[in-house]
C-alpha cells in the first residue's frame, strides 16, 4: 500500500471513529431527553390533578403542604377551558404575570393578558395538551419544557462544537508541525544532493575537455549533447541547491523560457511524440527560470508518460490584461485524468505509475505557488482523450519592443 492510500485509510478510520463518538453522545442524550419528557409531563399532569383536588376538598393544611411540594419542582404551564379562556397557571415569571396601574394614588395588580397569550402560544408548539374533567367542565394543560430540559437539548450541540473546535485546532497545530518538519527535511535532502551532485559534474566536464583535446572532437556533435547534458546536471544541481531558500524572481519573456526547454526536452523523448508551440510572445513575468525550468520538466515528462505509443504535447502562451495575469497550459493527447483525481494528483505520494514516487507534481505545485506565486491546476481532463495543466503567473508588461 502507498502512502498516500495509507493516509487516506487513516483519515476515513479516524472520521468514522469520530462520527460513532458524536452519533453516540446524542444518542444517549436524546435518550435522557425524552425520560426527563416524559417526568415532566408528568408533573403538569400531578399539578393539574393537585388542583383539583383542592377545589374538591376542605382539608386545606394537607393539601398546602402537597401543592408546596409540587409547585416547587413543577414545570411551567397554563391551564384554559374549552373556550380557552385561561383557569391556573404555574412556573410564570412573576415579573411578568401582572402589571400595575396608579389610580387615585392605590397600587393596583392586573393580569398581563399579552404575557399569557405568548406562554400559551409557546406551549401549543411544543406539547399536546394533558385532558383532564374537573366539576363537568374539560380542562386542557398545556406546559412547556423547564429550563433544565431546554438546556439539555442544546448541550450536545455546544459539547461537539467545543470538541470540533479543539480538533481542528489540534490538527491545525500538528499539521503546521508535521509541514515544518517535512520542510525541514526536504531542504536538507535537496541541499545534500545538490552537494553530491557537484564532483561527478565536474568531473564529467574536465573528461570532455580531455577527449575534445585528445581526439580533436570540438565539432563533434556527440561531444556537443554531452556537454548540453552535463550543463543540464549543473542545473538540476542549481535546482536544489535554491529549495529551501527565497529564489530571485528576474523579468523574462515567458514564450523564449518554455520555447528554450521545449526545444531542449523534444530531442530527448520519442519521435512518435510532436510537439506544438502556440501563443503570445510578448507576455513578461517574474521567473527563476532554474526552477520553473524543473516545472515544464514535470509537466512534459507527465504528459510524455501518459501518451500510449503515438500523440502530441502542445504548449499555448496566453493572457488576461484585465487581470494582469499570463496562462501557460500544456495539454496532452494521453490518457487522461478522473474528475475526481483533479486535486489528488498534486498530493505527495499519489502516482498511478508502478515505479512512480508521486512526487513530481507535488513539487511543481510548490514551485509554482510558493517560489512564483502563481496557481497550477487541472484546466481539463478526458479519459482517453487528454489533459490539460493550466499554470498561472502574474504578468508584469506587455512587451512588444523588445520582443521586436
Amino acid at each position: 500500500m502507498n502512502p498516500y492510500q495509507q493516509k487516506k485509510r487513516w483519515k476515513y478510520s479516524l472520521l468514522t471513529f469520530a462520527v460513532v463518538i458524536a452519533s453516540g453522545s446524542l444518542l444517549y442524550t436524546n435518550y435522557l431527553v425524552r425520560n426527563i419528557a416524559r417526568s415532566e409531563r408528568t408533573r403538569a399532569q400531578v399539578w393539574a390533578m393537585s388542583e383539583k383536588q383542592i377545589l374538591a376538598s376542605d382539608d386545606n393544611d394537607f393539601l398546602n403542604y402537597v401543592f408546596a411540594v409540587i409547585d416547587s419542582s413543577v414545570v411551567p404551564a397554563i391551564v384554559t377551558n374549552d373556550k380557552g379562556d385561561i383557569l391556573l397557571s404555574r412556573g410564570l415569571d412573576p415579573s411578568k404575570v401582572f402589571i400595575k396601574l396608579q389610580a387615585e394614588g392605590n397600587k393596583k395588580l392586573k393580569y398581563e393578558p399579552a404575557y399569557f397569550q405568548s406562554e400559551l402560544a409557546d406551549m401549543k408548539k411544543q406539547h399536546e395538551p394533558i385532558k383532564l374533567k374537573v366539576l363537568g367542565s374539560n380542562w386542557l394543560v398545556y406546559y412547556r419544557d423547564s429550563d433544565l430540559l431546554t438546556q439539555l437539548k442544546f448541550f450536545p450541540y455546544i459539547q461537539l462544537s467545543l470538541i470540533t473546535i479543539f480538533l481542528l485546532m489540534a490538527y491545525a497545530a500538528f499539521s503546521s508541525s508535521r509541514k515544518s518538519e517535512q520542510d525541514q527535511v526536504w531542504v536538507g535532502l535537496a541541499k545534500e544532493t545538490a552537494h553530491q551532485l557537484g564532483t561527478p559534474i565536474s568531473s564529467l566536464m574536465a573528461w570532455i575537455e580531455l577527449m575534445k583535446e585528445k581526439f580533436n572532437a570540438e565539432e563533434d556533435p556527440l561531444i556537443a549533447e554531452m556537454e548540453n547534458d552535463v550543463k543540464r546536471l549543473e542545473i538540476v544541481a542549481d535546482r536544489f541547491s535554491k529549495i529551501g531558500s527565497t529564489p530571485k524572481l528576474e523579468e523574462h519573456k515567458v514564450f523564449e523560457v518554455v520555447k528554450d526547454f521545449v526545444d531542449y526536452f523534444r530531442v530527448r523523448v520519442s519521435k512518435n511524440i510532436s510537439f506544438e508551440m502556440t501563443g503570445n510572445p510578448h507576455l513578461v513575468a517574474g521567473l527563476n527560470v532554474p526552477l520553473f525550468d524543473w516545472v515544464l520538466e514535470n509537466l512534459l515528462k507527465n504528459a510524455v508518460n501518459a501518451i500510449d505509443g503515438k500523440g502530441q504535447i502542445k504548449v499555448d502562451i496566453s493572457g488576461n490584461k484585465m487581470k494582469k495575469q499570463v496562462f501557460i497550459d500544456i495539454s496532452d493527447t494521453g490518457k487522461g485524468i478522473p474528475r475526481s483525481k483533479f486535486d489528488t494528483v498534486f498530493q505527495p505520494g499519489y502516482t498511478t505509475r508502478k515505479r512512480g514516487w508521486g512526487l513530481g507534481l507535488s513539487l511543481t505545485k510548490r514551485m509554482v505557488e510558493n517560489y512564483h506565486d502563481g496557481q497550477i491546476f487541472v484546466r481539463d481532463s478526458e479519459l482517453g482523450k487528454g489533459t490539460t495543466f493550466r499554470i498561472v503567473l502574474k504578468n508584469i508588461r506587455h512587451d512588444k519592443q523588445t520582443a521586436a
